[in-house]
């Protein structure tokens, strides 16, 4: 039923909280295959060209710097192998742009049937200031969406 169940993780512990649900879903319904994904926004730095001709504000060419395109590959290799320790098949994407427009664009291309993420459980105007990628990639998916409640963001408790 689940053969491919995406697991978007942004760092945080919070989002790791989804990780035991995707986990036991991928045991319970032999999943083919976990898919950890990070969206990421393209850092852009300058680099300086040696052109006297040109006037000073356009001496700087505006290039890449994919350190955290970096850091996002090496945070979700240590959660596969932890993952695959267990016996689970893991892939891991970086995606760069919007988290919740990518991640939905990303679950409808690669034939995913579950996407299973945690909601850091924000309301009201805390909720309109910061926004919520949980619920923005419930709205724009096609595929379903499993939302965990990260512990401690309940209310009243």
């Amino acid at each position: 039923m689940f053969e491919r169940i995406l697991v978007p993780l942004d760092g945080s512990k919070l989002a790791e909280c989804a990780l035991p649900y995707a986990e036991e879903l991928a045991k319970g319904y032999n999943t083919k295959e976990v898919v950890l994904v990070s969206v990421t926004e393209r850092i852009i730095g300058y680099q300086p060209i040696d052109d006297p001709s040109q006037p000073m504000e356009q001496r700087l060419l505006p290039v890449a710097v994919g350190k955290k395109e970096r850091q996002a590959r090496r945070y979700l290799g240590k959660i596969a192998k932890s993952l695959e320790a267990k016996g689970i098949v893991v892939r891991t994407e970086v995606l760069i742009g919007n988290p919740a427009e990518e991640i939905a664009i990303f679950a409808k291309h690669n034939e995913i049937d579950l996407i299973v993420m945690s909601s850091h459980g924000r309301s009201g105007p805390s909720r309109w200031a910061h926004g919520s990628v949980a619920d923005k990639t419930f709205r724009a998916s096609s595929v379903p969406v499993l939302m965990v409640r990260a512990p401690g963001c309940v209310p009243g408790i």
